[in-house]
């Protein structure tokens, strides 16, 4: 089937699939506001979901918002988000943010991309998420660590960089389905197809897949 369908007939094919294996996607960060959502996203790089949700209703509790988090000790921040990894990077990034969002912007996260990435802390990834779970708005696909190695291994991309690789992405999907098409691809990496042992043998994207099929 690979050869008989273009690229993007088969980035189709595997997105109705997707949503046929993981018909919920929803954000598997835990927040209320959009400044937690961005605070969230920050504390995930280089971290689990699990691992933020654990952290998040105790930082929540004592800084509930842009107000409380741009005017919070930095040593207590710290504290609470260290088994995050990075944590003093994290912390000053949170602090700087939420004091942009309340000077600059009038203590509201904003809804443009060029406006997110002024904040400290926020790349592409962190503002795709924000904009898509926070507003509903679709500008770009998020690129992390499992949907870099499955669009490569689906043969999506030939890229390495995480821009290229949405630019790349971004062509081929329906712009509504950008960013439940990064989360159903987070799924299905940790489901099946992990970085290590991809259980091709049960994977149902096999036949539309040139890794399986090498």
């Amino acid at each position: 089937m690979i050869k008989k369908l273009s690229l993007k007939q088969r980035s189709l094919e595997i997105l109705i699939r997707l949503k046929r294996l993981y018909p919920e996607a929803p954000c598997t960060l835990n927040y209320e506001t959009p400044v937690q959502l961005l605070v969230a996203t920050i504390l995930s790089a280089q971290c689990t979901d699990d691992r933020v949700n654990l952290v998040t209703p105790a930082l929540f509790k004592r800084f509930p918002d842009a107000v409380a988090l741009a005017n919070a000790d930095i040593e207590e921040l710290e504290s609470l988000v260290r088994s995050t990894g990075f944590y003093r990077n994290k912390s000053k990034n949170i602090k700087g943010a939420c004091q942009a969002i309340v000077n600059k912007f009038n203590n509201q996260v904003p809804q443009r991309m060029e406006l997110l990435l002024e904040l400290p802390g926020v790349a592409r990834k962190t503002a795709n998420v924000v904009l898509a779970h926070a507003f509903g708005i679709n500008m770009g696909v998020t690129v992390d660590t499992h949907v870099k190695r499955l669009s490569q291994r689906l043969g999506l991309t030939e890229h390495t960089d995480p821009t290229r690789i949405e630019r790349d992405l971004m062509i081929l999907l329906p712009q509504p389905d950008w960013e439940n098409w990064s989360i159903r691809l987070v799924y299905h990496g940790r489901a099946v197809c992990n970085a290590r042992n991809p259980a091709c043998n049960i994977c149902k994207l096999a036949d539309l897949c040139p890794s399986a099929n090498s």
